[in-house]
């Protein structure tokens, strides 16, 4: 029913995943290969061309009101998908979760306050607090066994009386790791012990590849829901990024109210009506989309992680359970990032995530966005394994 091999050709389209490509990676050549920014190349779901299609024959696209059912269809997916019970009364509209986040750093905290951010972490975590006069904490992820773990040990000993929020990335973006119950009932029982206000970001839910499944922070834990908020989307799932369109959830009604006189403040109670119908029809119709592209997904995954470890002998990548975003170490290649880096830019002419921008603890890897058509990702790997090939003569 779905075309994943049909390859769209985006150059030109106001594409930044394509577009942007050579200002800010350098790589100028025309058979260049993105894949950096968190952006799948597949076609949105039936359902939402649909529902679009049928918004622009209308032919008036005046101020989108009510968003009633756009809140029921977020409660339904949720409680169908993860089994997780929203209130649509706890929902929040906002333009992206990346907006989200600062909307919450100015409703709970003031410029010089400190959020804890687990790296290496999501690159606009740091831009975000930067951004907004708050000050990072950085408390650096251990790997265990193949996945990343939280030190809150060696947290508590960090914290200072300005740390009032903890930024917490739910998978985990980019190490894929999918946090069990225990790990978020540890966390959340730490918030609660030090006062902390906990954003869960969870807009990598549905991306799930095979054998896991997602506990939703308040479904973990649910005593803290007075000081939790949830970031959801469909952007990520269903390929709508250009939507900008996210949701904060929180059950706290004082809390609610704080980030809604943010929302105000700032203009944005006035929403998209072309990302809201999208996200709507998402979740609505995207379902069976959905659990097809899933495996195909883990089958790229699979085809990564095999073929670059081989092309690159001391490479490996990070087993990821959910996310379509490689994480790959490079440091056991005895080569020196810039090394790396330039060859996977200059020889194989792939613009990756630099690991470094996602703070400490990711200066010797390499992120890759692998949803692509297989086609795609095939040539990008045989390039990788020309770009290392003198490496693996040496081996």
């Amino acid at each position: 029913m779905f075309d994943f091999d049909r390859v769209i050709d985006r150059r030109g389209t106001h594409a930044s995943k394509w577009d942007m490509m050579a200002k800010l990676s350098g790589i100028t050549a025309a058979d260049g290969i993105p894949m950096w920014v968190a952006d799948m190349d597949f076609a949105a779901p039936p359902g939402v061309t649909e529902a679009l299609s049928a918004l622009v024959t209308r032919g008036v696209h005046g101020y989108y009101a009510d968003t009633g059912s756009w809140a029921a269809a977020l409660s339904e997916w949720m409680a169908h998908r993860h089994d997780f019970a929203i209130d649509p009364a706890w929902v929040s509209p906002t333009p992206g979760v990346v907006s989200g986040l600062g909307l919450i750093l100015q409703a709970v905290t003031e410029a010089g306050d400190e959020v804890v951010v687990f790296p290496p972490a999501y690159h606009a975590f740091r831009k975000i607090i930067l951004a907004n006069e708050r000050r990072i904490l950085d408390a650096q992820l251990v790997e265990r066994q193949g996945r990343y773990e939280m030190d809150l040990d060696a947290l508590a000993r960090q914290l200072t009386p300005r740390t009032k929020i903890v930024f917490f990335c739910s998978p985990h973006n980019p190490g894929g790791t999918v946090w069990s119950p225990e790990e978020i009932r540890g966390l959340a029982a730490f918030c609660a012990e030090h006062n902390l206000i906990l954003i869960s970001d969870e807009i990598h839910c549905d991306l799930l590849l095979g054998g896991v499944r997602h506990t939703p922070t308040l479904s973990a834990a649910p005593e803290i829901a007075d000081r939790l908020i949830t970031s959801f989307a469909a952007t990520k799932t269903f390929n709508l990024a250009g939507a900008h369109v996210g949701a904060c959830v929180t059950s706290n009604p004082a809390l609610k109210a704080r980030l809604d006189a943010r929302i105000a403040a700032s203009g944005l109670a006035s929403y998209n009506a072309f990302g809201m119908i999208a996200t709507e029809a998402a979740w609505r119709t995207g379902e069976a989309w959905l659990d097809a592209l899933l495996p195909y997904l883990a089958g790229n995954r699979d085809m990564l992680a095999t073929r670059i470890e081989r092309a690159a002998p001391g490479a490996r990548a990070m087993r990821l359970d959910a996310t379509y975003l490689a994480w790959v170490d490079f440091s056991g290649t005895g080569l020196t990032a810039a090394d790396v880096a330039a060859r996977v830019r200059d020889r194989a002419r792939i613009f990756a995530s630099p690991g470094e921008q996602f703070g400490p603890g990711g200066e010797t890897w390499l992120r890759f966005n692998f949803a692509t058509p297989r086609p795609v990702l095939i040539e990008a790997l045989d390039r990788l394994d020309d770009a290392f090939r003198d490496l693996r003569s040496q081996a």
